[in-house]
């Protein structure tokens, strides 16, 4: 994995936005990154992963889960639309969310009970932007690009940006990943 380097907010960065650029090479890295972010992450994280389809938002979440401790394994929620892993210790439930299938904002997913789960655990939505972002002003977005097209590079631009005064304390953790 290329050393991380810190990238100059955009002009429509809030105040205590900290964005966080990694070069990727393969899924193992992509998992090792999850393992490694786990690490900074705490009961009432929300993390929301962007990324085309196979751009490794799951192989992330399956690295989250293997840094945080949870049971079983974590696999894509596109159908069940989310899956909760519970911890194997004394640290946090891991609550692993797709909502690709999901058109509307916070309101349609509002039967998940994200908000009532969020102060226990780490929160991953997949495909969450435009929909979860009112469940937490402290949250983690994870953008995933890729090559697209004719191609098997498995090279990816993680981008990390931290949202909320949360991050901003962390920005130099963040900044080692």
């Amino acid at each position: 994995m290329e050393a991380a380097h810190n990238c100059p907010a955009t002009g429509t960065a809030a105040p205590g936005t900290v964005t966080l650029a990694l070069a990727v090479e393969s899924p193992e890295e992509m998992k090792d990154l999850g393992r490694r972010i786990a690490g900074v992450l705490a009961p009432g994280d929300l993390v929301m992963l962007t990324g085309e389809l196979g751009a490794g938002k799951t192989t992330l979440t399956r690295g989250l889960g293997e840094g945080l401790g949870v049971r079983g394994a974590v696999t894509s929620p596109t159908f069940v639309i989310a899956r909760v892993h519970p911890p194997l210790g004394a640290g946090p439930a891991l609550v692993h969310v797709d909502a690709y299938r999901l058109g509307g904002g916070l309101d349609e997913m509002e039967d998940l009970d994200l908000d009532v789960s969020l102060p226990e655990s780490v929160i991953v939505v997949e495909w969450g932007d435009g929909k979860v972002e009112e469940l937490a002003d402290d949250r983690l977005r994870v953008v995933i690009d890729r090559a697209v097209g004719d191609t098997d590079d498995e090279r990816r631009t993680v981008t990390l940006v931290g949202i909320g005064a949360r991050w901003a304390r962390l920005a130099e953790e963040l900044a080692v990943l």
